[in-house]
């Protein structure tokens, strides 16, 4: 299996000619498409342009350390009926296994007044009603977890139309439940100003915007509600480390006679007569399939990888390439030649927020200016949290840091080469790290004097390595407009042309793993969300 997964492709011989199906990019949207689709007796081919498969679930090693570079923590992974578990247990035949971050998962710190996360839903309201202790307060809390299960009520028709038949959706879209619209057309910061005047309050509610990567202001509350009720139960990490979501699911792939290929860049749909017949590579090999699945984004996929005589088919072209993509990020990654145990590094992660409680405000002067303090600070402990870590690196730990950048900012240096962008490059990046580093030594200051190694990644180096337009990680932006486009969906005009990933559903690994079980559904025209439950069951 080791062959399989990690020859590159120039150098594999074995690679047939025809599969059933063809899976552009290796993210969790793909994956488990390819996994779902293999037990239904496909053999699919899964291309992968990155020398590491996996998208943004995928490790990397240096210096003997590993970092995940976008799995960061999970939830929902406590109760054994939840979709998510019921899923990632049915595409890695049980062999994922999860670790519980424990009672406290994330700590929320305004300018040094720090707000703790614990898990379940009891506890968490109980915690955020002892730091507001108003009765207003509470109330809004209260009001704020109702509308939380009212979105994640709502959204099951949002997911099932998703699949639907363009006219039976138009015949049933009136009997379908119309309250998701109604959330998705506000914005976070809309709803929260209408249960609340606390400024704090509606700070420390939206803190986790990270994880979706847009303010408040910006957001649609949809988002909002779906990260912050996915986490509600705690957060929980892969025993092994986030490399263990491929390596669990690829052996469904690769047993039902797949294949998966990395350093194997598709450079081409090929379309004929409306109709998906294959990919050409980017050394010009032709591959032909039945089927063909890009996990590459509305964007790439659209704009990129169909020639200019076939787009006319897609009517929403022009519509699709004006939605704006989600932030860049830089990831500080640090190794310590120490153990967790050691230095007492936490499970929990550090959301900060060092320059108040009006999250768009601080990022709008960030964005304007970088030379402004960072308008929020994300440090992730992954030694911590993964209790094979100690086992795999002994004597070592791993931190990271994390904040959004602009790809503007690092544009001049896109077309050098990783590694040698040269010194004006390395000098803005030197600086903008020891900048996150005061951060870290200010809330875990036993770590100063311990690191043995860092590195900052740019947006420009997200770019590079796993093919973003702008180095985003989220890809398309979650504004309230962006759910009124019924077009990002599995199905495309193209005939036998597939979308899955986090832009035809929600971000993050929720957001993928469903879009892949809703593409392969849309495929195979069975309600394999329905056919999962039943066989846990």
């Amino acid at each position: 299996m080791e062959t399989k997964l990690f020859q590159s492709y120039k150098k594999k011989n074995d690679i047939a000619s025809h599969y059933n199906v063809i899976c552009i990019g290796s993210g969790l949207g793909s994956l488990t498409t390819a996994s779902l689709l293999a037990r239904k007796g496909k053999k699919v081919l899964v291309c992968e342009k990155h020398t590491t498969p996996g998208g943004f679930t995928h490790a990397f090693t240096r210096n003997d350390y590993e970092w995940d570079v976008g799995l960061h923590y999970v939830g929902d992974m406590d109760r054994k009926g939840s979709l998510l578990r019921v899923v990632f247990e049915h595409i890695t035949d049980g062999n994922l296994k999860w670790a519980d971050m424990g009672e406290v998962y994330d700590k929320i710190v305004i300018q040094d007044r720090v707000y703790e996360y614990p898990k379940g839903l009891s506890a968490w309201k109980e915690k955020m009603k002892a730091y507001f202790p108003t009765e207003k307060d509470a109330f809004a809390i209260d009001k704020y977890v109702e509308l939380l299960f009212a979105v994640n009520k709502a959204s099951k028709d949002f997911y099932a139309k998703k699949v639907l038949p363009d006219f039976i959706r138009l015949l049933t879209s009136p009997f379908m439940n119309n309250s998701y619209s109604d959330f998705a057309s506000k914005t976070t910061k809309e709803v929260l100003d209408n249960i609340s005047d606390n400024d704090e309050l509606k700070a420390v509610l939206s803190a986790q915007f990270g994880d979706y990567g847009m303010p408040p202001g910006e957001s649609s509350f949809v988002i909002h509600a779906a990260v912050a009720l996915h986490y509600m139960n705690g957060g929980f990490y892969p025993i092994g480390g986030a490399g263990e979501i491929f390596n669990t699911i690829a052996p469904s792939i690769l047993n039902a006679g797949g294949d998966i290929v990395i350093g194997a860049a598709v450079k081409e749909i090929l379309i004929e007569n409306g109709v998906a017949k294959g990919v050409r590579m980017q050394d010009d090999k032709v591959i032909t399939a039945d089927t063909i699945v890009s996990g590459a984004g509305v964007h790439i996929t659209f704009n990129q990888l169909i020639a200019d005589q076939h787009k006319s088919k897609i009517k929403f072209l022009k519509d699709a390439m004006s939605l704006p993509q989600s932030f860049g990020h830089l990831s500080l990654y640090i190794g310590l030649k120490h153990t967790a145990e050691e230095l007492n590094l936490p499970k929990a992660n550090y959301w900060i927020y060092p320059n108040g409680n009006n999250h768009d405000k601080a990022i709008k002067e960030f964005l304007e200016d970088n030379t402004k303090e960072f308008p929020v600070v994300y440090i992730s402990f992954p030694a911590s949290k993964n209790p094979k870590f100690e086992e795999q690196y002994p004597g070592r730990s791993t931190i990271e840091i994390i904040t959004l950048a602009k790809y503007d900012w690092f544009k001049e240096w896109e077309n050098t080469r990783w590694k040698k962008r040269g010194e004006a490059y390395d000098a803005l990046k030197e600086n903008l790290a020891q900048r996150l580093l005061k951060h870290l030594y200010k809330y875990e200051p036993q770590v100063e004097g311990k690191i043995d190694t860092y590195e900052l990644s740019t947006p420009i180096t997200t770019k590079h390595f796993c093919n973003y337009i702008n180095g985003e990680i989220y890809g398309l932006d979650h504004q309230p407009s962006r759910f009124e486009k019924n077009y990002l969906k599995p199905k495309t005009p193209i005939k036998n042309l597939f979308l899955t990933g986090q832009d035809i559903v929600t971000v993050g690994i929720g957001g993928a793993l469903v879009s892949g079980v809703l593409t392969a559904s849309a495929i195979t025209k069975l309600n394999l969300i329905d056919e999962i439950v039943k066989a846990k069951r």
